[in-house]
């Protein structure tokens, strides 16, 4: 009965292992890249490259963008001449009026048509506007004091003017300059976005390269797990060792291959993230592709500090908006001033029942006028109105120098960062030959009996995590590189600046 029930043990163990083989086989299948369907191959520039292209928060930055140039490109196209035509083919008016000195009334009525041609060219440095008018008309008038039905006469008239403001800003320069600093903004905005996208694109791109080594790792400990098994079997199968070290094996077994079972589902999940984060369908089949061998960088800690201070987007935003409050304190300064406006106007006009005579005797037309806009007293609230301007700019102005202050330090913490790193690289590679050593060494105990599978699996557990500390490090450290060009806008590992802003304009 006891043999029946030790065969009974092995066969349901035996049927086990089978299993977990199986499952393995089908692992290494769905791991393997092609050989159930096609993959595609991302590196993390082209991974970066699909993003631009793809991802919704830059395709809303591109409308933004857009929506910017075209704003200052009506603005300047404004400036230009523009030319108009007004046209009244046929007007009739029919009525009775009074003449007081007969103290009778008398119907009269007036036909004309008319148009008339204009040209405006804004003065862009004076703010004032040019303009030539050409006006032609023909008119038809009765009337039943004089019972005289008079024919028809023309006329037309060219003239010439000039509407000039004084004594205020020039409105038309700071509408250009408000749209020249918005659409400036707005690239900013998009440039920041971009290198705001490729730093979280890189960061899932290592997370997901992460978890596909820690399936990696995960096979490799399932398949050491596998040959512990193997060697305990046939030393309990020859007497030399008690079933309960085969029954650990086990154990030690099917929790490696739940380990796998989880590495698998994690990156799976992080799969499907990363396509949604880069625009791909869901469907599409991917894998990641990426050197993380550790090259030391060189880095200049000051020359990082100076060219973050001298090209950061952000602190050029800042710059913007100081700008923009200095023209609102102007703004508001004009709601209650001192201003004046001058029209002067000159031209001809002639008058003739044939319209090619009409200038046989023409009348020489000139106009000229100067008004002032004087304010007498407001109770102080402009007064008010501008203080508040002048303490929002010098509020700006604290912000801006409290972000130069953060921009070093977090600069300086990230020179630091990668200083750790290094040295932690150093010790997690040092760590994993030790761990492997340590292994190879106790494998060799655990064939000769002298160590349990619970104290193999123990040093088995060391050397996947030596291994999983040391992927991690090594990535931390390409993203840490990464952050610091984004927050010096230098890129260290190629020496050169970033030159996202000159990309964009080109």
């Amino acid at each position: 009965m006891n043999q029946d029930g030790n065969r009974k043990m092995k066969r349901k163990i035996m049927s086990r292992v089978l299993t977990m083989k199986i499952v393995m086989g089908l692992v290494f299948l769905s791991c393997w890249p092609g050989l159930l369907s096609a993959q595609q191959v991302l590196t993390l520039d082209k991974a970066i490259e699909t993003a631009m292209s793809k991802s919704p928060t830059i395709k809303h930055s591109k409308m933004s963008l857009e929506k910017s140039e075209e704003s200052l490109k009506a603005q300047k196209l404004a400036l230009k001449s523009q030319f108009s035509l007004k046209i009244n083919p046929y007007s009739q008016t029919n009525d009775r009026s009074l003449d007081q000195y007969n103290a009778t009334y008398y119907n009269n009525w007036n036909k004309s048509s008319s148009g008339t041609f204009t040209i405006d060219q804004p003065l862009k440095w004076t703010d004032g506007t040019f303009s030539v008018t050409n006006q032609l008309n023909w008119q038809k008038a009765y009337s039943e004091i004089n019972k005289t039905n008079k024919s028809g006469a023309f006329s037309n008239s060219i003239a010439f003017n000039l509407t000039q403001p004084l004594f205020t800003y020039n409105r038309t320069l700071m509408s250009l300059k408000e749209l020249e600093l918005d659409l400036e903004n707005t690239k900013l905005s998009f440039a920041i976005q971009m290198l705001s996208l490729e730093q979280k694109i890189a960061t899932n791109f290592y997370n997901l390269y992460q978890s596909k080594s820690s399936l990696d790792i995960a096979v490799e400990e399932l398949k050491n797990q596998q040959l512990s098994y193997e060697i305990i079997k046939n030393k309990v199968d020859a007497g030399l060792s008690a079933k309960e070290e085969l029954y650990q094996a086990e154990l030690n077994l099917l929790s490696s291959q739940a380990s796998l079972e989880n590495s698998k589902v994690s990156l799976e999940n992080s799969y499907d993230s990363f396509k949604q984060l880069i625009g791909l369908p869901l469907a599409d089949s991917i894998s990641v592709e990426t050197d993380i061998t550790f090259q030391q960088v060189s880095v200049d800690l000051q020359k990082a500090i100076d060219n973050a201070l001298k090209v950061r987007m952000e602190l050029r935003q800042r710059s913007i908006s100081i700008l923009n409050a200095q023209d609102a304190l102007i703004k508001t300064a004009a709601q209650n001033e001192f201003k004046g406006n001058l029209n002067l106007s000159l031209g001809v006009k002639g008058i003739d029942t044939n319209l090619g005579d009409i200038y046989k005797k023409p009348t020489n037309t000139v106009g000229a006028s100067i008004s002032f806009d004087i304010p007498i007293w407001d109770w102080g609230q402009n007064k008010s109105r501008m203080n508040v301007s002048r303490i929002a700019i010098k509020d700006l102005q604290l912000s801006y120098e409290e972000d130069k202050t953060n921009m070093v330090i977090a600069i300086t913490q990230a020179y630091r960062n990668l200083g750790n790193l290094v040295s932690q690289i150093e010790i997690a590679g040092q760590n994993i030959k030790f761990a492997q050593l340590t292994y190879d060494i106790n494998l060799e105990r655990y064939k000769n009996g002298d160590l349990t599978s619970m104290d193999l699996n123990l040093y088995q557990t060391q050397l996947s995590q030596k291994k999983t500390s040391l992927t991690s490090s090594q990535i931390d450290y390409k993203l840490a590189l990464l952050n610091l060009k984004i927050i010096t806008l230098w890129d260290f590992e190629k020496d050169m600046p970033v030159t996202t802003m000159q990309a964009l304009d080109n």
